[in-house]
């Protein structure tokens, strides 16, 4: 690893006015859970350095990787290499690697990439400052990964990657579930949930800074208290969050369909601020490989649960994922979950070809799928469920919706629908001839669908 240090930079800093501290410039990669382990590194560093969003203005970079499937595993070390050239044409005199990737390869990571000047697991952020402190002291040539320990979990002050009208709250690390095609409980280690205290707490201060909905995650969010309440207390935290005046919206996602309960389904479907909107990670719908993945589900329980919830809530939503060409999937269970998708006709539905990921059962399984059918399989579904969608939407002309404004490019105002999760699931295009305040809401009329996106134009009645 290099043995470098970092100069002292003498230039009044842009927006802060405060001379004589680093810039540090953060790219975050995977999942919303990774993002808000980076919106934490930030929340740590902020007080002692500057926060840039361009990496070109960065003295140190952090890259906070993604370890999951193996195009992520690409993705990462595509960017820790980009990021290293940025130490030879830009202002970078110190690269951090961070999150799941570092965790899973450290040794290797810092071999292969040899800029790295510092590694970081999924546990050690709180040593972040101490462990530039001693790099730019020249104390040490780099760290090396700290012990894990899956007794922590990350949390406190951060600084907000999203829009600041939504933010990401994670209520539990780690997961119990151990899918055999999943390395998330090796990286993260045993699900912990948060106390209930200071995920409120959280929620508070991202209501008092603009935030006005709250999305909730965890590997299994319906798990969440399990453990440390003694049984699952989703329902209550639902219940004592909405009691924050200020926060309008709350969504969950990564409802485990087997985990959910009916406490939880009552609170849902009672509670005005909790959004009619669930994910249901259902990942295949064919008992035989859901048995070979390891779930604790089956396709009739997947199906009641779906009813249920359908019945007891009025205009839910429903998003799940599927995964496609998992070993020893033929053509009979591949149509299994092309009939289930044209029967139910869920409302989102996203769709990954299985990666064969090493230290997994699943990978040592006979019955590999070609890569080739795998993809064909996605384009499959993926049209089948475009039809559906387009379906869905044109039905949704005429219907008047509470709209959360994210965004204006000079000509169309976008923004979200409780039936839209940020970044995955299509936005409402409009125009007005009034000024909108962005992370306000407003009234969207529907007057035109696509794919996936709807075309709406204002409606003068006040939002809820």
């Amino acid at each position: 690893m290099n043995q470098s240090k970092i100069e002292i930079i003498n230039e009044q800093e842009r927006n802060d006015n405060i001379l004589n501290k680093y810039k540090v410039g953060m790219v975050s990669l995977g999942c919303d859970k990774n993002r808000v382990d980076s919106e934490i590194i930030l929340g740590k560093m902020s007080d002692e350095y500057v926060i840039t969003n361009d990496p070109k203005n960065a003295d140190i970079i952090i890259v906070n990787t993604c370890g999951f499937i193996e195009s992520a595993k690409q993705e990462s070390i595509d960017t820790i290499l980009e990021m290293a050239d940025y130490k030879l044409n830009y202002k970078c005199k110190l690269l951090i690697a961070t999150g799941c990737l570092t965790q899973r390869y450290g040794d290797e990571l810092g071999k292969l990439i040899p800029e790295i000047d510092i590694m970081l697991g999924v546990n050690d952020y709180n040593k972040i400052n101490e462990l530039i402190t001693d790099f730019i002291e020249g104390n040490k040539l780099a760290s090396e990964l700290l012990n894990y320990s899956d007794e922590n979990i990350n949390e406190g002050k951060r600084i907000l990657t999203t829009q600041k009208e939504s933010a990401y709250i994670r209520i539990a690390e780690g997961c119990n579930n151990f899918c055999t095609y999943c390395i998330i409980p090796k990286i993260r280690g045993k699900f912990r949930s948060r106390s209930m205290e200071n995920i409120i707490n959280e929620a508070k201060d991202l209501s008092e800074n603009g935030v006005q909905e709250i999305i909730l995650i965890a590997q299994d969010t319906t798990l969440y208290g399990n453990d440390i309440y003694g049984k699952k207390s989703l329902h209550l935290l639902l219940k004592e969050l909405s009691k924050i005046e200020k926060i309008k919206w709350i969504r969950v996602l990564y409802c485990y369909p087997e985990e959910i309960y009916e406490e939880l389904i009552d609170e849902i479907a009672n509670n005005e601020k909790v959004v009619k909107y669930l994910d249901l990670p259902i990942q295949h719908i064919s008992d035989k490989i859901l048995k070979l993945m390891g779930r604790k589900t089956t396709k009739q329980d997947i199906l009641n649960k779906i009813n249920k919830l359908r019945e007891k809530i009025s205009d839910i939503v429903l998003r799940t994922t599927f995964i496609v060409g998992f070993p020893n999937e033929g053509e009979e269970e591949f149509n299994e979950i092309i009939d289930f998708v044209k029967e139910y006709k869920l409302e989102k539905v996203g769709v990954f070809t299985y990666s064969q990921e090493e230290d997994t059962p699943a990978a040592k399984m006979s019955g590999q799928v070609l890569e080739e059918i795998k993809k064909k399989r996605e384009e499959q579904l993926m049209l089948v469920q475009r039809d559906i969608s387009e379906e869905i939407n044109k039905l949704k002309i005429g219907k008047i919706y509470d709209i959360l404004v994210e965004g204006y490019d000079g000509n169309k105002y976008c923004g979200r629908s409780y039936e839209m999760a940020p970044n995955i699931d299509g936005n409402v295009f409009f125009e007005s001839d009034k000024n909108i305040n962005i992370g306000k809401f407003v009234k969207v009329k529907i007057v035109k669908n696509m794919d996936y996106d709807l075309v709406g134009v204002v409606v003068n009645e006040p939002c809820k």
